[in-house]
């Protein structure tokens, strides 16, 4: 297995997340073959990886976290077998399970301006938070995007941002006027006196104490937020991300556009954005029209 970590690390170039991803659910595959009394990795075949699915489902994994799991251990049987560690891929013929497409959560314009309007401005603190949020709706970045951004990623007076996506994938992302006001206001009023505790930092988004913003403290603040905002949904920067697309294509944007600043590699993701807009008016014709 750490032969095949190394070849993720170093072929696949897959970034760190992922990488955690397939070596959570691999330890957890070897740990139930050792369970079964496998010995050897040519006695596994498929009868006995379908016993190792079974019991996930019976511990109550997901569809969505099994399809997961069998991708990971498929990739890894196809590494041993390329390597000529097995003489067979005991996955060949394994089907993926049905996954329940849920529509994701969103949120309205009206409590996106709620939302960005509760940071403080006139605080150091609140110029950051604003920069972030302005960051997160404006652009449809993933968290660990949103916190991996260098200064020299973020290019004001052209109006774009520079995006590592999964994989260490780049992407240029347009910035639009709320976004740029706010990245200013930050870097010339904020950021300064952050980095003022350190010896300085590449990071874009800091810290009170000047080290770069981790993934839990932004998560901590879109929550923080959200409660004063009085905003009832369970709000993550995921949802952000979600209704950035989600307002894009409302409003007659290309979807292949939005998928370019998603970043994903299968126009088949997006789509579900053009579902929830269907969704959405749907709500709002049974809530105003009078004969719903």
């Amino acid at each position: 297995m750490e032969d095949y970590i190394h070849f993720l690390k170093v072929e696949r170039q897959l970034s760190k997340n992922t990488i955690s991803s397939y070596k959570r659910d691999l330890v957890e595959y070897i740990v139930s073959m050792e369970k079964i009394g496998i010995e050897a990795i040519d006695e596994i075949d498929r009868s006995v990886i379908l016993q190792h699915l079974h019991q996930l489902k019976e511990e109550g994994k997901s569809s969505r976290t099994i399809a997961r799991h069998i991708s990971s251990v498929r990739s890894f049987h196809q590494f041993l077998l390329r390597e000529k560690v097995a003489s067979q891929d005991p996955t060949v013929h394994l089907e993926m399970p049905k996954i329940d497409q849920k529509l994701p959560s969103v949120l309205s314009v009206a409590e996106v301006d709620k939302l960005i309007s509760m940071p403080e401005s006139g605080k150091l603190q609140g110029k950051r938070d604003i920069a972030l949020l302005e960051l997160l709706y404006g652009t449809g970045m993933r968290v660990s995007e949103l916190i991996g951004l260098n200064m020299d990623d973020v290019h004001l007076s052209m109006g774009f941002v520079r995006v590592f996506g999964k994989g260490g994938k780049e992407r240029i992302v347009p910035l639009g006027g709320g976004a740029i006001n706010a990245c200013t206001s930050y870097i010339r009023e904020a950021r300064p006196d952050f980095i003022s505790k350190t010896k300085g930092t590449d990071a874009f988004l800091v810290n009170m104490r000047g080290g770069r913003l981790t993934r839990q403290g932004c998560w901590k603040i879109i929550k923080g937020y959200a409660v004063k905002a009085g905003i009832q949904k369970e709000l993550t920067p995921h949802i952000l991300r979600h209704s950035f697309a989600t307002h894009l294509i409302e409003n007659g944007a290309d979807i292949r556009a939005v998928q370019e600043m998603l970043g994903h590699s299968d126009i088949s993701t997006t789509q579900i954005y053009t579902h929830v807009s269907k969704a959405r008016l749907k709500d709002v014709y049974v809530k105003y029209h009078p004969r719903a």
